[in-house]
């Protein structure tokens, strides 16, 4: 218990995004990703999610973890529906997804809320998706309240509403936590994956990477940092972690991109050179590998989840 109570604590939290969508008709999304974490309630219709096509039941809540590739699909799916790529949805998402219910004729094949949010560990390390975990379906009513609290705070623009909004946005990852915990959800990684969180070369390896992305950042430098052997280095962080430092680093970056592309108007050159990528065309293709969509595209977006 304690050891969770200080890994809550160590939680930087930040509200994205929320929004009221409604589905005009069915699709289904084959690999959808976000950046960060989402959760959706199902007020009205048909979800189903993860690779069985599991049926998100109304009322209950989907959690997906950043960068964890969920299938999904709303309404009645069937052979002469959609099923679109994450880019040819990134395109076509104000055909599906519709924020004003003027958009909408007829009765939608979904109506749900959703909530974007990042919670990382020092600010560094995004937790849920350390901790390896899928998306999974919360029958929690004090997550859905939350959940649509937040949403009606935003709405407010009251005095004051982004410090509640912030409030009730950690409030709602300790929830997360506390369901995750009590119904003995993932025990095994959350066992295994939430260990390093402790080890303190590890944290200060992963706050030198954050606040150096843009420079040379070989595992002799990482060694000097941890204080261990070059080619000790490697095998000590993916033991720790699952993944060798270079993959690591790469993510890290990626997410640099992401949010220089949506907080900046810095050139598609400059962003990959601050995320220390010295080739423009290479950064393009590995952005586009990890994300499934153009770099110059994200720019235009903000969530796939919020239009």
């Amino acid at each position: 218990m304690e050891d969770y109570n200080k890994i809550i604590e160590s939680l930087g939290i930040k509200f994205v995004k929320s929004n009221n969508i409604k589905v005009s008709h069915p699709f289904s999304i084959k690999d959808y990703e976000e950046t960060e974490n989402t959760i959706l309630i199902l007020k009205k219709g048909i979800v189903r999610f993860g690779k069985d096509n599991e049926l998100l039941k109304e009322g209950h809540a989907l959690f997906i973890p950043a960068m964890r590739y969920t299938p999904l699909s709303f309404g009645e799916v069937d052979d002469r529906s959609p099923e679109l790529s994450l880019e040819e949805f990134s395109y076509k998402q104000t055909e599906y997804f519709k924020t004003n219910p003027e958009d909408i004729s007829g009765v939608p094949v979904a109506d749900f809320t959703s909530i974007v949010f990042e919670t990382k560990v020092f600010d560094t390390v995004n937790f849920f998706t350390a901790l390896d975990i899928p998306a999974f379906t919360l029958e929690n009513s004090k997550v859905n309240s939350t959940i649509y609290d937040i949403v009606k705070e935003q709405e407010t623009r009251l005095e004051g509403n982004q410090r509640v909004v912030k409030l009730k946005t950690e409030l709602l990852v300790v929830e997360v936590i506390r369901h995750i915990l009590q119904k003995r959800l993932f025990v095994e990684q959350m066992a295994t994956n939430s260990t390093y969180f402790k080890d303190p070369r590890l944290i200060k390896l992963f706050k030198y990477i954050k606040d150096n992305l843009g420079g040379e950042l070989t595992n002799k430098t990482l060694s000097d940092v941890a204080d261990v052997s070059e080619d000790y280095v490697g095998q000590y962080f993916k033991t720790l972690t699952g993944i060798n430092p270079q993959d690591y680093i790469e993510y890290q970056r990626m997410e640099y991109a992401v949010k220089l592309l949506r907080t900046t108007k810095m050139s598609i050159r400059d962003i990959g050179r601050a995320c220390g990528y010295k080739d423009t065309a290479y950064f393009c293709r590995r952005f586009k590998m990890m994300y499934g969509i153009p770099a110059g595209k994200m720019r235009k977006r903000e969530t796939l989840m919020n239009i």
